[in-house]
């Protein structure tokens, strides 16, 4: 139906375009006529509640929002008890509604009420019967929960094609959580920020309480907290592990979709926000009055003392609202059209996200309060970095993805977020969305293309080598130009979003029916080999053969050029049961299983991470700042990069071509690009690397001179125990075994 039809159905309803529905009955606020304390003008900056001292050195807190084309604002307070004080905002400045309440301390619970018209037609959906979250609030108190009262129209609204045009006049402030006024007086002077560089970095990427909830060295009471990720207990495992940074699934104040809430499910990984200042309440375990937002600086001052950077996955392309059909919890009920994008039927959202909606980054305020949030978390909860989720849709301008939008602009010029790290998942899915290799210097990305590859050519899917080539070599064919460099690349082979790494080897088809969707959510382009039976096993040769492969993808992970991503739990063999998209589950399914001691297999893996983190941090020719030039070294021939056959010749351009299931990678320490800290050169072991995916052992051919007279073998994933070295030394042209799937690091000798 166009949208001229919608709008003369509604008109035969008796509902006219912003005319209040019939069947709805209105609830005004109990305590709505009270009088609350006077409103000082205050001042337009900062957006958010901020507590000062005012005039004649009065305290109180001064509360600013910017409502674009919003008729009227009034700031609720409420007291312990749920009473309502409203009070108007009558000082305008440049669209910044403000004022400052004397009195008014740190703990105060808040929202806010727009004025405006209601003409979903146009894009317009003010409703001041519901109470809005402020996009600036520090703190959130309470649960969203999301009865029909929280919905800006009329959920049940019998024509249901036009019930998002329908308003409902029903109070929502019992039902949605406030936001907290918290003061801002913490000192970061005593905190040291690791500022590890990027080619040092190896990147841990956990879930707040999954990692915590069943760890048996941290407090049950701290457990799913930040507390918990604070604990020695948690902070140990990362330091003993030997990864630099941690990267957070989202802690932006989230909230639960309605869908799965009716199924008895949550949100669990935290994609849905509505408060990009405040740390989700859900993972405090000292309170959500304020309490959470120390919590969080805690964590963060107890990571940085060991070392560890904090990076945060953030999600600012879409936020909890959804589409015209979602509920109305801040953005929306301020100023609809001036923060999400809209078709051209206004009265629909552009979804570049998949998730309902899209924020219209390239509006001023949109852009402000993105950049504004970012600089926070940087300045005043200490944070090392971000993970932007759907990057593609922020780098959009009108429409196209552009790396010249003002999104991308603002971000390199901007002094604070310019110096720290920069992490994009370079795609949305929208039309153009996919931007692996686009996105500018300053910018590291998510290489989903190293992902694909390498599992490919573990299972033995790989039609040719010339991919894996330049996946294991930092990518150049994407990274080099512009000034780029080979950490732009994040290697990854699981994230979040998939199978784990066990999983990987033990299923080929995905077992989601735990969340409720008949199997049908999650990909099914998993590049998966289940190693000959779907699903855990009683089999001994199939579990031995399943173990072999997680060591030869951690081994090649961690072996190879770039910025190297874990997975929490994949270096201890955690399973998910087979679901590749486990976002709703928050238990077991999710959380990680610490039980090592009853399983040795999962033991020596845990061991092995260890030991090839030790490595890499060892030998800086598995941190190589500069692309390999592939070029000779010097009079001898040697180069810094070669490719070899398992008959010991160099791989030759025909041999990119065609399917191969062998490969020796030769890294050369004699002459690192770059310097070290006093200047000098920077030299190191030689290395040479077999990867071998072939079902049966293969007879490998060392190279001789210039390449080496002897190698020491280093690594053997064949072997069960990865406790100690093997330490055999071999002659070049030797032939040594390599076994079936499995990978050979040897160190070269003079």
């Amino acid at each position: 139906m166009s949208s001229a039809a919608e709008q003369e159905a509604v008109q035969e309803d008796g509902s006219r375009k912003g005319a209040r529905p019939s069947p709805v009955v209105e609830r005004p606020s109990p305590v709505a006529e009270r009088r609350g304390p006077a409103v000082w003008p205050g001042a337009p900056t900062p957006l958010g509640a901020r507590c000062r001292v005012g005039p004649d050195g009065v305290a109180g807190t001064n509360f600013a929002l910017w409502a674009g084309g919003a008729e009227a604002v009034e700031l609720c307070l409420f007291d312990a008890d749920g009473a309502e004080r409203r009070l108007p905002l009558t000082e305008l400045t440049h669209e910044i509604w403000h004022g400052f309440v004397p009195g008014v301390r740190p703990g105060q619970r808040y929202g806010y009420r727009v004025h405006g018209r209601w003409d979903p037609w146009t894009g317009a959906r003010w409703n001041p019967a519901k109470l809005l979250l402020d996009p600036y609030a520090r703190a959130v108190d309470g649960e969203f929960a999301l009865p029909a009262e929280v919905y800006g129209h009329v959920r049940d609204w019998p024509q249901q094609h036009v019930a998002d045009t329908v308003r409902d006049d029903r109070d929502s402030a019992p039902f949605v959580p406030k936001g907290v006024v918290v003061q801002d007086d913490d000192d970061w002077s005593d905190d040291r920020r690791p500022k590890t560089p990027w080619p040092d970095s190896v990147i841990y990427e956990l879930h707040v309480k999954g990692f915590t909830r069943l760890h048996p060295g941290i407090p049950e009471k701290l457990r799913g907290t930040y507390a918990g990720l604070a604990h020695p207990a948690a902070v140990e495992h990362l330091v003993r592990l030997g990864v630099t940074a941690v990267e957070l699934l989202p802690v932006h104040q989230f909230a639960h979709e309605d869908h799965l809430l009716r199924r008895g499910l949550r949100n669990y990984w935290g994609y849905n926000s509505i408060g990009y200042f405040a740390p989700h309440a859900g993972y405090s375990s000292s309170g959500t009055a304020g309490q959470q937002v120390g919590e969080f600086k805690r964590m963060v001052r107890a990571l940085h003392g060991a070392g560890i950077e904090v990076i945060l996955d953030v999600v600012y392309n879409h936020t909890a609202e959804a589409g015209e059909l979602g509920p109305t919890l801040s953005l929306k009920g301020i100023d609809n059209r001036g923060y999400y994008r809209l078709q051209h039927d206004a009265r629909r959202y552009a979804d570049y996200t998949g998730c309902g909606n899209t924020l219209h980054v390239v509006q001023p305020q949109v852009l402000r309060l993105i950049t504004d949030s970012l600089r926070y978390w940087v300045t005043e909860m200490g944070v090392d970095g971000f993970r932007f989720d759907l990057a593609a849709a922020l780098a959009r301008s009108m429409h196209d993805v552009d790396m010249l939008s003002p999104f991308l602009a603002v971000i390199a010029q901007d002094p604070v977020l310019r110096r720290v790290k920069l992490i994009a998942e370079p795609w949305d899915v929208g039309n153009g969305g996919y931007q692996v290799g686009a996105f500018p210097p300053l910018w590291t990305e998510w290489n989903d293309r190293y992902r694909d590859a390498v599992r490919d050519f573990w299972r033995g899917a790989l039609p040719d080598v010339r991919d894996l080539g330049y996946r294991l070599s930092g990518s150049s064919d994407l990274y080099a130009w512009g000034g780029r460099r080979p950490y732009a690349s994040v290697n990854f082979i699981t994230a979040h979003d998939g199978f784990t790494l066990r999983d990987l080897v033990t299923y080929e088809r995905k077992h989601n029916e735990a969340n409720g969707e008949g199997n049908r959510d999650g990909t099914n382009d998993n590049r998966s080999w289940n190693c000959g039976a779907e699903g855990e096993s009683g089999d001994p040769e199939v579990n031995a053969l399943r173990l072999r492969q997680l060591r030869n993808l951690l081994t090649t992970l961690l072996l190879s050029t770039g910025v190297p991503m874990l997975v929490a739990g994949d270096e201890m063999g955690r399973t998910q049961g087979g679901n590749n998209n486990a976002y709703c589950q928050d238990d077991e399914t999710s959380w990680l299983d610490w039980s090592l001691p009853e399983d040795p297999g999962r033991r020596g893996l845990l061991e092995l991470t260890r030991r090839l983190l030790a490595l890499r941090h060892t030998h800086p020719v598995l941190r190589r700042r500069a692309f390999f030039s592939g070029r000779p070294q010097g009079a001898d021939g040697l180069r810094d990069l070669a490719w070899f056959t398992a008959d010991g010749a160099e791989m030759t351009e025909e041999d990119w071509y065609a399917p191969r299931a062998t490969l020796g990678l030769y890294l050369s320490g004699r002459d690192i690009p770059g310097r070290d800290a006093r200047g000098g050169q920077i030299t190191d072991d030689s290395f040479l690397a077999v990867l071998h995916a072939g079902a049966e052992p293969v007879e490998y051919l060392l190279p001789g001179p210039p390449w080496a007279e002897t190698y020491e073998l280093v690594l053997d994933t064949t072997a069960e125990d990865q406790t100690r070295a093997p330490g055999t030394v071999h002659r070049a042209g030797e032939r040594v075994t390599v076994g079936a799937r499995s990978v050979v690091l040897l160190r070269v000798g003079g």
